[in-house]
């Protein structure tokens, strides 16, 4: 839903440059032009230009098209860079002001989504099609991925479907057939089902929620079942989870069972410490650490229909998070800061 979002082989800076001198030639597409700017400097990691670029069109005496996209984008991108209060901030009033464009809605809900906030996430995306399709015989296409990214959030938390789930299966099956009776193949594959797309299993395994990588991976699983853990495979870590002092209270407080797994946090640093000493002595190589959230846990556990209180789950946890890119390599090289958050370096903390 990012306005134009560019190619990943493009030197996002000099593009973002390109299209700020075009903003200043034609200042009535600047806004279109600039947000463009904005999408290419964040793919550039440089975040804060970003945001700059939003203020910027923020605070134009022009009124502005989009203006809750561009804040939707802005908290987006301030809570990608360490600035999480801010970006609640922003999100809050964007659906207070509930604005009557998908867009927004969309920007919103997958930032709360992608750091775990899938509550909030789903009540985000309910209140956009509450609002947007209610009492709409055919819902404008532009509103789809409102419904879609629902039914995904709610496949993840594991909740039954409703009329609006239906409602997305409906029109995601229309356009797949639709799609697939245009195609010029010989043999087209059936229309792989929302309900299969965001199946929590397979996104985790994937480690992706693109609906284009997860379709392809469908296909490709019918066809040829006996490949799949080869091409799923990825050079990970044999990763030990770690849960910052925050998440492991939260997490023994709602689960009292996990409390014999994790009698104090500190006690849970130097096992994770020992741990991974041991499996380097043994010679184990490609060693690291995953760093678990409650959020992302209980989505897990959802996932494989079980428990967060069963601590059989742990492992698996531990190894889907590496799976996905998750893990951080153990030791820290000389000089860096300890695995544990404590912001001392690792040869003073706990690599001492």
């Amino acid at each position: 839903m990012r306005p134009d979002t560019p190619a990943e082989n493009a030197d996002h800076s000099a593009e973002a440059a390109r299209l700020e001198r075009t903003a200043a030639r034609y200042p009535e597409d600047a806004e279109a032009l600039l947000l463009q700017a904005a999408a290419h400097l964040e793919l550039a990691g440089d975040r804060p230009a970003a945001t700059a670029l939003y203020d910027r069109l923020l605070s134009s005496a022009d009124a502005l098209e989009t203006p809750h996209l561009v804040r939707a984008l802005k908290a987006s991108n301030l809570w990608e860079y360490g600035h999480e209060a801010e970006a609640r901030a922003i999100i809050d009033g964007v659906r207070a002001a509930s604005p009557r464009d998908p867009a927004p809605w969309v920007i919103v809900a997958e930032s709360l989504e992608s750091h775990d906030e899938l509550e909030a996430a789903q009540e985000t995306f309910t209140e956009g099609v509450t609002l947007l399709l209610t009492d709409i015989p055919e819902p404008p296409y532009s509103t789809h991925p409102l419904l879609y990214g629902r039914h995904r959030v709610r496949r993840m938390l594991g909740v039954s479907h409703d009329e609006w789930d239906t409602l997305a299966d409906t029109l995601h099956s229309a356009h797949a057939s639709s799609s697939s009776s245009s195609s010029s193949s010989s043999s087209p594959s059936s229309p792989v089902s929302l309900d299969e797309l965001h199946d929590p299993k397979r996104v985790w395994s994937l480690g992706s929620d693109n609906p284009a990588e997860l379709e392809a991976e469908i296909s490709r699983l019918r066809a040829e079942l006996g490949a799949f853990r080869e091409a799923l495979s990825r050079p990970f870590p044999v990763a030990v989870l770690h849960w910052p002092e925050g998440e492991l209270a939260e997490l023994v407080g709602a689960y009292e069972s996990l409390a014999v797994e994790y009698p104090s946090h500190e006690e849970h640093l130097a096992t994770i410490e020992g741990s991974l000493r041991e499996l380097a002595a043994s010679g184990t190589p490609n060693l690291g650490i995953v760093t678990g959230t409650v959020p992302s846990y209980e989505a897990f556990a959802a996932s494989e229909g079980a428990s967060p209180g069963d601590a059989d789950l742990l492992p698996q946890y531990a190894t889907t998070l590496a799976a996905r890119g998750r893990a951080v390599v153990w030791p820290p090289q000389r000089g860096a800061s300890c695995w544990c958050g404590s912001g001392r370096a690792y040869g003073e903390c706990h690599g001492g």
